[in-house]
């Protein structure tokens, strides 16, 4: 399996130094990560130390156990979010870009000689993709839910409407993706900024009035003795305390918005320090109330660090950051589905550009509405955000183990770092995902087989396309004819005709087969043809002098290879309009675009399973057209089918 568009490895792709990050001054760039990149994370303390207490594993509310989850938390946030995403997992950039996908397109460009790396680590990598899709669609469910049932604190009575009122604005949210986000995305770092601080004040308060959880959390030794103590609920408390640090992934995913530097100091300097506050307010709640009222204020203590007067308003106010929050994730979700499309595990889908300025706000409308049904679904099943965080966790720890791996080869292989430190921080690593996801296996029969269901029926999809697509190349290629004899053979004997025919063909060799069929159907030639190969490399963007490349037959046939990166937007009559290596500049109104359209024919040939081939078949048929993602004027195309044995 590979990851280029064509199907064919490529030794060393084009290198640019240009990038996607938002441009401006770093206060800017800060408060825009603020608003983007740490939604998710920033709206765990909703649910997270209520989870671990009141969830479906209570812990009694006593200083041992408080203590104890204080110091996994912090202990947690240091060293996934902190030193494994924040220090080292951020450096690992494929030009500028994160995230599973540009970290795999990295490893397959730089190791693509070593074969025994390379097959595995993309399937780690594609399982990871996979996983992210069950992620986005909890996130959004658990997140509102979590935030809308805050209400119940200000108003017991209020219980029945929480279900209805999630579900309204969930539905809201995914209805206004097609319009696109750019104008309320102006709101989104200051809103979550005066959340942040928000957060920050409401544990001051409360901490004033117990100081001694600050030491306690800074303190490792009580989670060891959380665990010396109490093994099996430490153990399993795990499980909860891991949704302190869901959404550590999105930091690496969104560097190629923001870029590096924006999201280490919004992290360091104000993210962390809100949210440690923020868990030591509750704690310390907890800890400074008497046995009854501790016991009461256990099941929602986040909304009870604020004064009755001001619960409210902080309902509103989380239920604004976790709307900021699905959005990001929603978002996340049409960016990595994009990447896959041009990295060749997606077919094609239509994609809206939603903003004139900004190229990478998308829409994706197929992707969009199951999302959204999904996760209405989610909430209807659920019912509760406590409910939701047993399917909540697993997805993400998975992922988190699956980075470890894949910045272990990253290390070792690419920046051959000193075998003792490597060894010393993968040992670090492991032990904590490795105990993370094992505590989070104990969700499955509560809820966490939904993630892992979603992950592998779209790991199934994602490498079903990757796999058939390099099948069909591959037997297309089979019976291909050399350029040169063609032009000898076939095309003396051709009328030509005025104009200039472009056939899109996946392989950079060979006679196309739509050029084959035009001539045997139409006994024509054009006085110009192109053979056109669109290739999606594993760099984030392609330098324009690098963009093109031409060879000449004679005889008035050209073939050209037009490269994009796999973060960029494919737009073939553009690039054609570029071209000054094959006479006349190509005119539209001159020029005529022709497609192959293939039928598959499943068959027992060896490569896929049967029922895969007939997967890959009713996927190619539901694929966008690729008169659509290529942009080619749809009154200048031309379709000619043909069928192919896999």
């Amino acid at each position: 399996m590979n990851i280029t568009a064509t199907g064919g490895a490529v030794a060393e792709a084009p290198q640019d130094t240009a990038h996607g990050h938002a441009q401006g001054p770093l206060y800017k760039l800060v408060v825009g990560a603020i608003g983007i990149v740490y939604g998710d994370i920033g709206t765990s303390p909703i649910y997270a130390f209520r989870e671990t207490f009141a969830g479906h594993h209570t812990l009694i509310p006593d200083r041992l156990h408080i203590y104890g989850v204080l110091s996994l938390i912090f202990w947690s946030m240091m060293i996934i979010v902190t030193l494994k995403y924040v220090t080292i997992i951020m450096r690992a950039d494929n030009k500028g870009e994160g995230g599973s996908l540009a970290l795999l397109a990295l490893i397959n460009r730089t190791l693509s000689g070593k074969k025994k790396w390379t097959s595995g680590v993309i399937l780690l990598g594609v399982f990871a993709t996979a996983l992210f899709y069950g992620d986005s669609m909890i996130t959004p469910a658990i997140s509102v839910l979590s935030a809308v049932e805050g209400l119940t604190t200000v108003n017991a009575g209020l219980g029945p409407f929480v279900v209805p009122i999630a579900i309204g604005i969930l539905v809201g949210l995914f209805a206004i993706q097609a319009r696109g986000t750019a104008r309320v995305g102006l709101l989104f770092g200051p809103v979550m900024v005066f959340y942040f601080i928000v957060l920050a004040v409401l544990g001051v308060m409360h901490i004033m009035n117990y100081p001694a959880v600050i030491t306690a959390m800074f303190n490792p030794m009580n989670a060891v003795h959380f665990f010396t103590t109490d093994f099996m609920r430490a153990f399993v408390a795990m499980g909860s305390v891991v949704l302190a640090v869901t959404g550590a992934e999105a930091l690496y995913a969104d560097m190629g918005h923001f870029g590096r530097k924006p999201i280490r100091i919004s992290w360091i300097y104000f993210v962390l320090p809100a949210l440690l506050l923020n868990y030591m307010g509750q704690g310390a709640m907890i800890l400074s109330a008497d046995t009854a009222t501790a016991l009461a204020k256990v099941k929602d203590p986040f909304f009870y660090l604020a004064p009755d007067n001001l619960r409210l308003p902080l309902v509103l106010l989380a239920t604004a950051a976790t709307i900021i929050a699905s959005q990001a994730v929603i978002s996340g979700a049409f960016s990595v589905t994009q990447q896959a499309i041009q990295l060749g595990f997606v077919p094609r889908l239509r994609i809206t550009h939603t903003s004139e300025s900004a190229a990478g706000q998308i829409y994706i409308p197929i992707i969009n509405w199951a999302l959204m049904t999904m996760v209405i679904l989610l909430v209807l099943t659920f019912r509760s955000s406590s409910n939701l965080a047993a399917a909540y966790g697993i997805a993400v720890t998975g992922a988190m183990l699956i980075d470890s791996v894949l910045i272990s080869v990253v290390l070792r292989q690419m920046w051959n770092w000193n075998r003792f430190v490597v060894a010393g921080l993968l040992a670090l690593f492991f032990a904590v995902d490795f105990t993370y996801l094992s505590a989070n296996l104990l969700k499955i029969p509560a809820g966490g087989w939904f993630p892992l269901l979603v992950g592998a029926i779209a790991f199934t999809l994602l490498t079903t396309w990757a796999k058939g697509r390099q099948l069909m190349i591959s037997r297309m290629n089979e019976a291909s004819l050399p350029m040169e004899i063609f032009i000898k053979s076939a095309a003396p004997s051709a009328a030509r005709v005025p104009g200039t025919a472009v056939f899109m063909t996946s392989s950079a060799s060979g006679v196309p087969h739509a050029l084959l069929h035009n001539l045997k159907h139409n006994k024509v030639l054009h006085e110009r043809v192109i053979l056109l190969t669109v290739r999606i490399e594993d760099v984030p963007y392609v330098a324009e002098e690098k963009r093109l490349e031409t060879k000449d037959y004679g005889s008035g046939f050209y073939r050209v290879l037009l490269r994009y990166g796999f973060m960029e937007e494919v737009d073939v009559p553009a690039a054609l309009a570029q071209l000054k290596e094959i006479g006349a500049q190509c005119r539209m109104m001159d020029t005529s675009f022709f497609l192959a359209r293939q039928t598959l024919l499943a068959s027992s040939r060896p490569g896929m399973a049967i029922w895969r081939e007939k997967l890959f078949a009713w996927m190619l048929r539901n694929a966008e057209s690729a008169m659509e993602f290529f942009k080619l004027p749809t009154n200048r195309v031309v379709e000619l089918g043909s069928q192919v044995e896999i």
